[in-house]
């Protein structure tokens, strides 16, 4: 083994939980511009991709009273994903630093 660290693109090809990782993160990222075009204007901003598992993908909302709103629009967002062909997943709406 040489002292030359990997790249990182090199790291998560060669690693499987990492490259797992990375597919989830493409996911979430490709299902949020599906579900940012269906958002009103002013909640665009305040909504970002969360994590991905085999059962549910995350919103993360600035605050409580976005996380209201996204729950009212989870049935519209639903419907955009399907229409997009992505397979059925609960969508978990958290707010972004909550636990």
């Amino acid at each position: 083994m040489s002292g030359k660290p990997l790249p990182i693109r090199e790291a998560m090809d060669q690693s499987s939980p990492l490259a797992q990782l990375a597919r989830r993160l493409q996911e979430s990222n490709a299902r949020f511009e599906t579900v940012r075009q269906q958002l009103p204007g002013p909640l665009q901003s305040q909504v970002k991709p969360g994590p991905l598992d085999e059962q549910a993908w995350s919103l993360l909302a600035a605050n409580a009273a976005v996380a209201a709103k996204l729950r009212h629009l989870l049935p519209l967002l639903q419907q955009g994903l399907a229409q997009q062909g992505w397979p059925a997943l609960e969508i978990r709406v958290k707010v972004a630093g909550r636990r």
